[in-house]
């Protein structure tokens, strides 16, 4: 007989598990979560937020969002991705980037309440953790997965004490495996994996040392050195990112993936930190060093019966485009309601298979964009000179001369300049983070035509509210006090939302109806003039594609569940007929 009995048993309390546990936990979920170290993260790895990723933690609350503010390093200080030769060295060329450029910045600021941050791992775990832990999720550190067993009424886990070495079973109604890049609960359910991994060669070198002097006057995140011979390894050139500023940094430097991994000690360390910083007598204090190898493998299926697994489990990639903690939280967001629902009597267990529906197309989506953004190097490589062979000073000379006047030295330029303009694709790339929209049998009426892209949908988000796409953000204004509110703030927080506008009163009757039926909670609002809120900008109308007495019915991940343009003769039978099938109660 088990000797813990819980709703859901989350492995891993990295972005994915940490995520999943606060979100059960909020929507009133028994959730134990297990970590098999003694602490959370230890290294600062992912780091890039972006606006998706900050809606969720919103709609866990204003407080969860300001800490991770407060944390995170701001939009503005993430900068321009910045090329050189070395930190001291010349300059070669930068990009506005994460939504630096005027343009960019007016899209995002379009887009989404919030604002993308730098948030270094070994801050976005805790708080998501001790939001977890606060609203009443049990965890256990040092404590390792083993095994597990299905049956018809749930998951019998096998985990060790790792301080003792007892071993002991939880059984779950649920098993979420966020255990990583190597997970042992994808291997043990046969996830079937596309890609391979260890493809590329990269250590990572974390120190300390101001280097205000070289970096305060073009704040960024990024700092690419591009050096004679640096075109080894999965990066293919040496990267000092800004940790904090400007004192903690990371280096990430290349290796051949065919020789065996190097031994990063305090002497090596400190050569390759002076050898890209320009600066042979710099002094660093090494804080720590690792080894690790770039993979291109993402899950076809992300479940099997009760046990599900999200996050690296699920896509295995370079941290190109900055999408990995990003995806794992938002792999969270998607299943976690589901999960909810089902547990507490709401919508059948066949609602949960729509996560591997949703979600797996998602984990191929950002495998194949940040794998093709490592290879989106190659342009810049080849303006400067850089490619195949060894002989440095021919490399050199290649390099400095796209300083010549004439025609070959104009050519060169221009490349370098649409080189570098070019990974917009991986440093501004809005659509990547924004513009994933569902079609699974958690969305009904999917099977209409779903409206195209009308410009590139990697570099801009263009929202809408077919079903699917994720609710789009405006301003509204609270009748009583003035205040602006999101769109996104009126709905969330583990509920449906139903949005109509005047004449559209008989959609929140149907609600209310369909509300006490199935024993849950569905929120209305009727936004128009004299209501709770109201849309003075106009914005509201042009965003919602439907009309006054139309209905969109929006799920607790944001998304749009179904919509119709106008009143219906029978607006109760509809909203019976929707739920019916969106929670899967047939």
């Amino acid at each position: 007989m088990a000797e813990i009995t819980t709703d859901v048993l989350v492995i891993g309390t990295g972005p994915a598990g940490s995520a999943s546990a606060a979100l059960l936990a909020s929507y009133g979920i028994n959730v134990m979560v297990v970590n098999q170290y003694r602490w959370l993260a230890n290294t600062p790895r992912a780091h890039i937020t972006n606006q998706r990723t900050m809606e969720v933690l919103r709609d866990l609350g204003s407080e969860v969002e300001a800490e991770a503010y407060m944390h995170a390093t701001e939009q503005d200080m993430m900068g321009e991705n910045v090329f050189c030769e070395s930190l001291a060295g010349e300059e070669i060329g930068r990009m506005k980037s994460w939504g630096k450029h005027p343009l960019s910045r007016a899209a995002h600021q379009m887009a989404s309440p919030c604002y993308m941050n730098d948030l270094p791992q070994t801050f976005m775990e805790p708080i998501l953790f001790s939001t977890a832990c606060q609203r009443g999720a049990q965890a256990r550190m040092s404590t390792e997965y083993l095994s597990h067993v299905q049956d018809k009424d749930g998951v019998t886990t096998t985990l060790v004490d790792r301080l003792s070495g007892r071993e002991f079973d939880v059984h779950s109604k649920y098993l979420i495996g966020a255990d990583g890049g190597n997970s042992a609960v994808a291997e043990h359910i046969g996830t079937p994996i596309e890609g391979s991994m260890g493809v590329g060669g990269s250590m990572n070198i974390l120190f300390r040392a101001d280097l205000s002097k070289y970096v305060a006057h073009r704040p960024s995140v990024l700092y690419w050195i591009m050096q004679p011979g640096a075109d080894v390894g999965g990066i293919g050139m040496g990267l000092v990112r800004m940790i904090r500023p400007w004192n903690e940094w990371l280096i990430v430097w290349g290796y051949d993936i065919n020789e065996p991994a190097p031994v990063v000690d305090a002497e090596m360390a400190t050569n390759v930190a002076r050898q890209l910083v320009g600066d042979p007598e710099l002094e660093i204090e090494l804080i720590s060093a690792n080894t690790w190898t770039v993979n291109d493998a993402y899950a076809t299926h992300m479940q099997k019966d009760r046990v599900f697994i999200m996050g690296d489990a699920a896509h295995r990639h370079p941290p190109s485009n900055g999408l990995g903690s990003n995806t794992s939280i938002q792999d969270a967001f998607n299943l976690c309601w589901k999960l909810a629902a089902v547990l507490k009597g709401h919508a059948g267990a066949s609602l949960l298979d729509s996560y591997s529906e949703e979600r797996a197309p998602i984990a191929k989506q950002i495998v194949t964009r940040a794998n093709q953004s490592i290879g989106e190097f190659g342009p810049i490589f080849e303006a400067l000179g850089m490619t195949g062979g060894s002989d440095i000073a021919q490399i050199k000379a290649s390099m400095d001369a796209r300083c010549d006047p004439g025609a070959a030295g104009e050519a060169q330029r221009e490349a370098l300049r649409q080189a570098i303009a070019f990974k917009k694709y991986e440093f501004d790339a809005h659509g990547v983070e924004m513009n994933q929209r569902y079609v699974s049998s958690a969305v009904v009426d999917a099977e209409q035509e779903a409206p195209g892209f009308k410009d590139d949908p990697e570099l801009y988000y263009q929202p809408t509210t077919f079903p699917g796409a994720r609710l789009p953000h405006v301003w509204v204004f609270n009748g009583d006090s003035g205040e602006q509110v999101s769109t996104l703030d009126l709905c969330g927080g583990g509920q449906f939302t139903l949005f109509t506008g005047i004449g559209g009163e008989a959609w929140g009757t149907a609600a209310e109806a369909v509300a006490r039926n199935l024993g849950m909670s569905i929120r209305t609002h009727i936004i128009g003039p004299r209501q709770i809120y109201a849309d003075h900008s106009g914005d509201w109308a042009r965003a919602r594609e439907i009309a006054d007495t139309g209905c969109l019915l929006v799920r607790p991940d944001h998304h749009v569940a179904w919509r119709t343009s106008e009143m219906l003769a029978d607006p109760t039978s509809e909203l019976v007929r929707v739920f019916d099938q969106l929670l899967a109660r047939a």
